[in-house]
């Protein structure tokens, strides 16, 4: 799981190079990557293999992940939650739909596609859920703060 992190950590920052990522916002988005795939690896060995929960869990933390480091760095958040993410896009299962579409297997190919945007819904809702609560936080605390003057 460890070596399997660490490779995706390298695939992450490949990535980021190649989508113009600088600085230490390409480590940090890398870092994400890879914390992100283990943190996957973990709640499917546990959980159940390529559970669509198991891809919730992870655009969670992805999400959290990116929106305290744009806090941090001074970024905007989709530097790091592309970063963060991209270990979890199921595009080799959309590929295999297509390929059994391809070879006439339509029922086959149903199902794979159903389970790839099963997987895909989850990790948006998993990045909308945070980026709302983020959101939300953010506009009370100025809004409270603003009418509160302690």
């Amino acid at each position: 799981m460890i070596i399997n992190s660490i490779y995706i950590l390298i695939a992450t920052l490949c990535f980021g190079i190649i989508g113009n990522v600088r600085g230490k916002n390409l480590v940090f988005s890398s870092i994400g990557g890879g914390i992100t795939w283990f943190l996957y690896s973990i709640s499917s060995h546990y959980i159940g293999s390529s559970s669509i929960l198991c891809f919730f869990i992870a655009s969670v933390f992805a999400s959290i992940y990116s929106e305290i480091m744009a806090r941090i760095l001074k970024t905007p958040a989709t530097t790091f939650i592309i970063g963060a993410i991209i270990p979890l896009v199921p595009g080799g299962n959309m590929y295999n739909a297509m390929f059994q579409y391809v070879q006439g297997n339509i029922n086959q190919s149903l199902l794979i596609a159903f389970k790839t945007l099963a997987i895909a819904g989850s990790i948006a809702v998993g990045i909308f859920f945070i980026s709302s609560v983020f959101k939300a936080s953010a506009l009370f605390n100025r809004n409270f703060f603003k009418h509160n003057r302690l």
